[in-house]
């Protein structure tokens, strides 16, 4: 049988990367981003879209999957509005990005893949527009699963807990995997092989491992930061003076040290600021790089993420891997669907090695 998948929100491709890993091609990704594509394609080798979502037809996706036996379409829709740091909650469907995954529905309906998935933050499965999508794929003849799921327990070394849905219209159904990891990846499993490096600077062979720079006050605040520990460690003259309101005390975990034996926390968009959370090295007096960021999101040591020479834009690769669905999660969903298959595809593979 031949297997055909597309990626809807493809970014740079950590779905795409893990999916292919898995043993499922994907011929390309949509993505209306197209700072996103040489990424894609350079570490993914195949087709990248530039296209808003609300102008993809299912004529487009049909023709991409056109001749496969199996259909497959995945996409993680932007979580941003149903992130638990949405500042505004109470009127999330306001965000700009709410409705997208009433496209991605409506693709589904259009393209009638035989396999879809679904990822995205634990949140949306209080939001109508996601019992709308379920109610849709019922609707379409899919048998739908869905669970929340810490990615740590399938080796991501991060505490990320993620909604991931599989449906599917074939006789058997698709369910992910069970964990995988007894024991996680810790902070030092994943990055502490790296070189040393200081606030403000690049390392001379992977121009990834940059740091960014730190003010002479944060600086100071860092060097007074104790790995696990919070703000409540500086002097006080040191401290921010939100950190004295009743709302500011409860904010323990920025300007915080990660730990080496444990998990990271959870990559966001803003990884890169000593400020933004718990992104204090373990040992060292700067905030997380680039690199180290994408490892602990699960992506390779050595995936590009700009061509050779260009200059560094550090807040826009951030936005780049803290969006990205971890490969290794991609992985397991890839599974997860190879093990819903006939078992004859699955000895045609292991017969071509």
């Amino acid at each position: 049988m031949e297997i055909k998948a597309v990626d809807l929100f493809c970014g740079v491709g950590g779905l795409t990367f893990g999916l292919q890993k898995a043993g499922i091609p994907v011929i390309g990704g949509i993505d209306i981003d197209g700072s996103c594509e040489y990424a894609y394609t350079r570490n993914n080798h195949c087709q990248f879209i530039k296209e808003n979502i609300e102008e993809v037809t299912g004529k487009e996706i049909k023709t991409l999957l056109r001749g496969a036996d199996i259909k497959i379409l995945v996409g993680c829709a932007p979580c941003q509005p149903f992130s638990s740091h949405q500042k505004d909650k109470q009127h999330r469907s306001r965000h700009k990005d709410w409705k997208l995954l009433y496209q991605f529905s409506r693709l589904v309906k259009e393209a009638r893949p035989h396999i879809v998935s679904m990822e995205n933050v634990p949140e949306i499965k209080n939001e109508t527009v996601f019992d709308d999508f379920v109610n849709t794929l019922k609707s379409e003849g899919y048998t739908v699963n869905y669970q929340i799921v810490n990615v740590a327990d399938y080796g991501v070394p991060q505490r990320r807990k993620r909604l991931i849905l599989l449906a599917s219209r074939r006789k058997n159904e698709v369910v992910l995997l069970p964990p995988t990891h007894g024991t996680y990846v810790t902070v030092k499993d994943a990055i502490g092989m790296l070189p040393r490096i200081s606030a403000g600077e690049e390392n001379n062979i992977d121009p990834l491992h940059i740091a960014s720079a730190l003010s002479e006050k944060n600086m100071q605040r860092i060097q007074h930061s104790v790995p696990g520990g919070t703000w409540r460690d500086w002097p006080d003259a040191l401290k921010l003076k939100c950190h004295q309101t009743e709302k500011g005390k409860s904010y323990a975990s920025v300007y915080g040290r990660m730990r080496w034996d444990e998990l990271s926390p959870t990559i966001t968009t803003q990884f890169i600021g000593y400020g933004t959370g718990r992104f204090g090295h373990p040992e060292q007096d700067r905030a997380l790089t680039l690199r180290e960021g994408a490892i602990l999101q699960s992506f390779p040591p050595d995936y590009q993420f700009v061509p050779q020479g260009e200059a560094i834009q550090i807040r826009k690769i951030a936005r780049h891997i803290g969006n990205a669905v971890p490969p290794r999660l991609g992985e397991i969903i890839g599974q997860s669907i190879m093990s819903s298959l006939p078992k004859e595809r699955k000895k045609v593979k292991d017969t071509n090695g």
